[in-house]
């Protein structure tokens, strides 16, 4: 009687073990899913990584390492933040950078100065604050173009209206090629110059402090 009774009690208790064994697979089946479509999500939200990165040049040179090396007792003059696109085996000058053609200076986002003091450039007089960096390259000279305009991508928004100064500067001619476009500063104390250089082209703009 007792073997008859588990018998007869077999089919019941497999019916309620597979509804449980449904319930986990369904459950282990959402969890999946949803851990996937969480990845998935993350890497469509996660930024690419841009073939022209984004650097910061200081004047003083380097001075965020020498205020951690308390090295320096000067303070912060002018930063420059830019993008910096690569040759990558392309003529750069009259070809990928069209002369007589305004040019943000860089890639991506305009490049763009910040003054922590005023500053003299061209004999004008510039109240420290940010500005938009933009350049008219030809063979023989650079205009370098300070703007109000800022947080713009390229130079599509570019106005003329907008110009705070302008200044005509010779081409320099480098003797070994830069493969990426960059942006430094030279000098010391309250008189520097900007270099932009990019293959074997560069050239230099003065700006003093106050």
């Amino acid at each position: 009687m007792a073997l008859r009774m588990q018998i007869s009690k077999g089919p019941k208790h497999n019916k309620k073990m597979n509804r449980i064994v449904l319930v986990v697979l369904m459950l282990i089946s959402f969890s999946v899913i949803s851990s996937t479509s969480l990845q998935a999500q993350d890497k469509k939200a996660e930024p690419e990584v841009d073939k022209s990165p984004l650097d910061v040049s200081y004047f003083p040179v380097n001075f965020p390492m020498l205020k951690l090396q308390d090295k320096t007792s000067e303070s912060l003059k002018a930063r420059v933040i830019y993008s910096r696109p690569q040759m990558s085996n392309r003529k750069i000058f009259g070809n990928l950078v069209e002369y007589d053609r305004v040019w943000r200076l860089g890639a991506n986002e305009a490049t763009e100065i910040e003054f922590y003091t005023n500053a003299v450039i061209n004999n004008v007089k510039i109240k420290k604050g940010r500005y938009s960096l933009f350049a008219i390259p030809d063979s023989a000279n650079w205009t370098f173009i300070l703007n109000r305009e800022t947080d713009i991508w390229g130079s599509f928004r570019y106005s003329e209206a907008k110009d705070v100064v302008r200044l005509k500067v010779p081409v320099q001619q480098r003797t070994e090629s830069l493969d990426f476009f960059t942006i430094y500063f030279t000098g010391t104390g309250n008189n520097s110059k900007l270099i932009a250089a990019w293959d074997k082209v560069q050239a230099a703009l003065p700006i003093s402090f106050q």
